[in-house]
């Protein structure tokens, strides 16, 4: 107390003094983002202990408990340019915050989608070579059974094909003696409509010349041609 009111013409000018010193010390050699906004509490530590030892050398009597730093600007005719620069640090973080979130989302999707491709790759790998094997056995055993009866073997493997091939087609069954194209039956519509396996009955053999003509119905013979229309 005395040297509060004794030792100082003015105290709380000499802490005005001391705080404007301290301030320039400090801020002069910090930066403007440690000033703004990283280190404000750290700065006003900081200016607590410089204030203090300046009013301790001038014996001023007072001892500081508390800085607190309100208000930090920019200078203004630099505050433009540090707005934009603030903007752009700012655009800078959130562009690389939403490159993140991409990478988070796409490399796992591409990741898996690669493991899936693997996946099918080696299953596809295994049945083509499972299918390989199975089809050379086949035609070894085809091959030890085309030794023993060539013949055989040759006709069985060529009724297998013609019912292979005759399963995917239209059937009809014509008339093919004395060179006639009398349609008779459209098999796969019989059969469809049937549902059922169609038993086809074979014609029977031409009648010698020598034997005696055989009485034909005119009218039951117009019937027919009428039903074999309707079938084509």
């Amino acid at each position: 107390m005395h040297a509060f009111l004794f030792e100082n013409r003015d105290p709380e000018d000499a802490v005005t003094l001391a705080a404007e010193s301290a301030i320039r010390e400090i801020v002069g050699k910090s930066n403007m983002d440690q000033v703004l906004y990283e280190q404000r509490d750290a700065i006003a530590t900081d200016l607590v202990k410089s204030i203090q030892q300046q009013l301790d050398r001038v014996n001023a009597g007072i001892i500081i408990s508390n800085v607190n730093v309100q208000n930090v600007q920019a200078p203004e005719q630099v505050q433009a340019a540090f707005d934009d620069a603030f903007k752009a640090g700012a655009d800078r973080e959130r562009l690389k915050n939403e490159g993140q979130a991409y990478a988070n989302d796409v490399i796992p999707k591409a990741q898996g989608t690669a493991a899936r491709l693997r996946q099918e790759a080696e299953a596809y790998k295994a049945r083509v070579i499972a299918q390989a094997e199975g089809d050379a056995q086949r035609f070894n055993k085809v091959l030890d059974e085309y030794r023993k009866a060539p013949g055989v073997t040759r006709d069985r493997m060529y009724i297998d094909t013609m019912q292979q091939v005759y399963s995917n087609v239209t059937k009809v069954m014509v008339d093919s003696r004395n060179n006639s194209n009398l349609l008779y039956l459209p098999l796969d519509k019989l059969i469809q409509q049937a549902g059922a396996p169609l038993t086809v009955v074979p014609q029977p053999a031409a009648e010698p010349p020598n034997s005696p003509p055989t009485t034909v119905d005119v009218r039951s013979r117009e019937n027919q041609r009428g039903r074999d229309r309707e079938g084509r």
